[in-house]
């Protein structure tokens, strides 16, 4: 009777153990099973390691940005189109990991789980993926940033959409340079990071339009308030420095003229709760959900957890240990223009089947409320007002536009430039979109960033202005 027991224990702990290992296997084929099917030995998908066959990435006009032609990845016959474009269709052999090319390589591939790769095989091409970029704005945005490092972008910000995603350095992905990897003079750094999506950049002044949000929102009377500025003020134990010697000043001059004494002041009397508080429900120390639910963007950052009254004040003007990514800065401005309501930013409008059929449409996904609507509705009056006031309204003509610039110190060395920025958006119904500009190693916002913002907004409004 033992020995029956004994063989039935056995034998029911051979079953479980083949139950697990079926059970290992079935998570293994799911969770692998795209990595096996497009392994880069196949010849049905690669060619000495690189994609050779795939759906066509287009443009939100329909023109082919990349397809393929007798078994090898064609590019546009335009070569700054293809250097404006690298970073966001991405290359063949997957150096740029954001690119359309491998994050959406199942969709390009037609790869599912039921089918492998059997209708690539089948139809000689996978699904064809349609952009939101509109070609001309990102030409234009690449020839304005130069020999530049850094990045632009413009979304809609009633849906999310990105019409232009550029970032510097590039290169021309049919003529790749030979000495990317061997280049000591810094030409190339970061070339295959998309600036846009992965970089983390120190805010300077365009984070005082969060310290404003949060002055709004928790000293009433800040609008009536006036500041005086004698090109430097007390904080704590030590000075913020201004950069200039504004006098006695409005809340709203103060942000004309981004004056950092005011705004250090400001910052002090909120604190450093109410500042982080008011950033963090924001996004800040957060990811954006993944673009186009594929693409992941670098987390922006605040930590003043042991910020002393300096430490606050400069960061209350967006220096100290604040950091942007410049896809999240831009959903905030574009939240600001839409009401306070941010929408999730995507760059897939549509993806089509080799049949012809659409499997796919992108639809506006709001993230929610990053501001009450009548917090938004003042802060967009101060930002037009920077703008009609300070900057020029020539800049953007017929706009109606709203702004802010940022210039942030990355070095105590004078030896070392700052990094410029620029933020802003239309606010006429016509032209529902907001800019992001980030110009590295330059002057200042509005002599290096605004004058990039202003071409690539006047290509905007030539082609989508009425």
């Amino acid at each position: 009777m033992k020995t029956i027991s004994r063989r039935a224990l056995t034998l029911y702990l051979i079953i479980l153990l083949f139950m697990a290992g079926f059970v290992l296997l079935f998570f293994n084929l799911v969770s692998n099973s795209n990595v096996w099917a497009m392994n880069r030995a196949d010849r049905h998908l690669y060619s000495e390691g690189v994609l050779a066959t795939a759906g066509d990435i287009l443009d939100a006009d329909g023109n082919i940005l990349v397809t393929t032609t007798d078994g090898k990845r064609t590019y546009s016959d335009n070569k700054t189109l293809r250097m404006a474009t690298l970073h966001t269709v991405g290359d063949s052999a997957g150096y740029i990991a954001s690119g359309v090319q491998t994050s959406f390589k199942d969709e390009l591939t037609g790869y599912t789980l039921v089918d492998g790769v059997y209708n690539l095989k089948r139809y000689g091409k996978g699904n064809d993926i349609t952009l939101t970029l509109n070609s001309a704005v990102c030409e234009t945005a690449y020839k304005a940033l130069g020999n530049k490092k850094g990045t632009v972008a413009v979304m809609n910000y009633k849906t999310g959409e990105l019409i232009c995603i550029v970032s510097t350095p590039t290169y021309d992905v049919l003529n790749k340079p030979a000495d990317i990897l061997t280049d000591t003079t810094g030409k190339y750094e970061g070339v295959y990071m998309n600036r846009f999506f992965s970089g983390l950049y120190t805010p300077g002044s365009t984070f005082k339009v969060i310290t404003a949000a949060c002055a709004l929102e928790n000293i009433p009377d800040i609008n009536e308030r006036t500041f005086e500025c004698k090109g430097k003020v007390q904080i704590g134990e030590g000075y913020v420095i201004c950069n200039g010697t504004h006098g006695k000043i409005s809340f709203e001059k103060a942000l004309n003229c981004s004056c950092n004494s005011a705004f250090a002041q400001i910052a002090d009397e909120l604190g450093a709760e109410k500042l982080a508080a008011t950033a963090q429900r924001i996004g800040f120390n957060a990811p954006l959900s993944n673009i186009s639910g594929k693409i992941k963007c670098s987390s922006s950052k605040i930590n003043l957890s042991d910020a002393k009254s300096l430490d606050i004040g400069w960061a209350g003007i967006g220096q100290y240990t604040t950091l942007i990514n410049p896809c999240h800065m831009l959903t905030v401005v574009s939240a600001i223009a839409n009401g306070g309501t941010a929408q999730s930013p995507y760059i897939v409008s549509k993806i089509t089947t080799p049949e012809g059929k659409i499997s796919f449409t992108a639809s506006k996904t709001e993230i929610g409320e990053y501001f009450r609507a009548d917090v938004a509705g003042r802060l967009s009056n101060l930002l037009r007002s920077n703008v009609e006031n300070y900057y020029g309204d020539n800049y953007f003509p017929k706009m109606e536009f709203c702004g802010k610039t940022g210039t942030a110190e990355i070095s105590d060395s004078p030896d070392v430039r700052p990094n410029t920025l620029f933020v802003g958006y239309s606010r006429l119904d016509s032209l529902p979109f907001a800019i992001i500009v980030v110009v590295e190693d330059s002057s200042s916002g509005i002599k290096s960033a605004v004058p990039v913002a202003s071409k690539v907004m006047k290509t905007v409004k030539s082609e989508y202005g009425s």
